[in-house]
């Protein structure tokens, strides 16, 4: 049976045809107010009072649902998407009576297909402004983080994401999120331990979309693990494991890298918003194992992975956002001073030959066609060029700084083996110095001086590619 069955038919007799024509459709909509109501009276049914009151015996029962009726609220589900219906359904009160099938049934395909209902009925600004002006609703929605089936917690993110993409409510969400320690605690345990990938994307762009509105609670979730709760029973520790957010992520972006690149991307960025505060990096930095882990994740990512030296240079414009939220992570590891095993194993020079590829790549995406009708036609392809360029330039300034970072390090040692293997031939000196110049002046003319001592020629044929960086005598 599919997942989400198609709308019911225009009508099943006579009667339902007359029906129709005497003012039953919902809106300028084909479907039946008559057959909507029955749907939903008999979802009142099911949490009924009386229905609730089942014995023991009955449990199992209730963990099932009626194929009649899964195929009839799965049409509804459907229906939902269309705008006039989600009003219809928001006038009738639906998410009160949905509320209440969340709060007492426990049926799980139930619960996924309401929590659905209302993540199609939240796309409308109206009916999500509403829904989430509803305090009760709120916290039911939020409880259902917590639930065990993975359905319906993908539901129940995809609707949250929703919510929090409005601005007129977004806020609102996040003050119910920052004042239920719990669902740290369960998005933490989604991110260390499912397998769903589906489940893990939509998770990490709800945490991604939280971060991204309010540094506070990135403060708040980062020192939520970094202590045990002062009420906790040491004997209790193993049965309420303390999360820790990096890990967690790291856990969360190693299940998603192979299948997902999206969410790959979302991951990376979630690491990024971290490193925007100072308790973030060192949440990576001083625990040694947290850090090795992040360290090593990312290194891989950009030496074996992403802009490799066969991949054509217009790949840059698939992996640019990744790329920058993975550079700007390890640049800001670089530069923390940290003083582990992890940054003195001799990876500067991949490092830096990955960071110049990237930016050779980025001058042949940023050339301009000529003479092109394709570039001056449509108003949204222009537009569409210019947020290209914007992300290009965010990728150019962190791989500009982090390269600016490798090079104040870099020894002569490490520069006579960059020499001999090819990671700082003229070809790539020059294009690093090309971008480099002229914010990184200095850096560029202490790396010239190490030059100069290791190879007197090569440091000359590259000072006549750039005459402001001659010696003067």
């Amino acid at each position: 049976m599919d997942r989400n069955p198609s709308p019911p038919p225009l009508s099943r007799d006579g009667d339902e045809e007359e029906e129709a024509a005497g003012g039953d459709c919902i809106g300028s909509t084909v479907y039946s107010k008559h057959w909507l109501f029955g749907v939903l009276s008999g979802l009142i049914q099911i949490v009924s009072p009386e229905n609730s009151k089942s014995s023991s015996d009955d449990e199992e029962q209730q963990m099932e649902l009626d194929e009649e009726m899964e195929n009839e609220i799965c049409r509804v589900w459907d229906m939902s998407m269309d705008e006039d219906v989600a009003l219809f359904l928001q006038e009738f009160n639906a998410p009160d009576i949905f509320m209440g099938v969340l709060a007492k049934s426990k049926c799980p395909r139930l619960r996924e297909i309401c929590v659905g209902i209302l993540g199609n009925m939240a796309c409308f600004q109206e009916i999500c402004v509403s829904i989430s002006s509803d305090k009760n609703l709120g916290q039911v929605l939020l409880y259902c983080l917590c639930d065990s089936d993975p359905p319906t917690l993908l539901e129940t993110s995809r609707l949250l994401l929703t919510c929090l993409s409005q601005t007129e409510v977004a806020i609102v969400w996040v003050e119910r999120i920052r004042e239920h320690p719990a669902i740290y605690d369960s998005i933490c345990f989604i991110m260390s331990s499912s397998t769903n990938v589906d489940l893990l994307v939509k998770v990490g762009e709800v945490v991604d979309k939280l971060f991204d509105l309010d540094e506070k609670l990135i403060l708040e979730w980062i020192r939520n693990g970094a202590v045990q709760p002062l009420d906790q029973p040491q004997e209790d520790s193993e049965q309420q494991p303390v999360f820790r957010i990096v890990p967690c992520v790291l856990e969360a972006a190693k299940q998603v890298r192979s299948e997902n690149p999206e969410g790959l991307d979302v991951y990376m960025h979630i690491l990024q918003l971290l490193t925007t505060v100072d308790d973030g990096i060192q949440a990576i930095v001083q625990c040694p194992d947290t850090g090795k882990d992040t360290w090593n994740l990312l290194f891989d990512l950009v030496c074996h992975e992403f802009c490799q030296s066969d991949d054509p240079p217009v790949i840059l414009q698939e992996q640019k956002t990744v790329l920058a939220s993975v550079f700007s992570v390890l640049s800001a590891i670089y530069a923390s001073q940290a003083e582990q095993e992890y940054l003195k194993t001799g990876k500067d020079l991949p490092l830096i030959d990955s960071l110049i590829r990237v930016l050779q790549n980025m001058k042949h995406c940023q050339k301009k066609p000529e003479n092109s009708a394709e570039s001056n036609t449509e108003e949204t392809k222009k537009s569409d060029l210019t947020q290209d360029d914007f992300h290009l330039k965010i990728l150019k300034d962190i791989s500009c700084e982090f390269l600016s970072n490798i090079f104040q390090v870099l020894t002569k040692e490490t520069v006579a083996q960059g020499l001999k293997e090819g990671q700082l031939s003229k070809q790539k000196c020059s294009c690093a110095f090309e971008n480099l110049l002229p914010l990184y002046n200095p850096v560029v003319e202490d790396f010239l001086k190490i030059l100069r001592e290791v190879d007197k020629t090569f440091a000359g044929n590259l000072e006549e590619s750039f005459p402001s960086l001659k010696v003067q005598t």
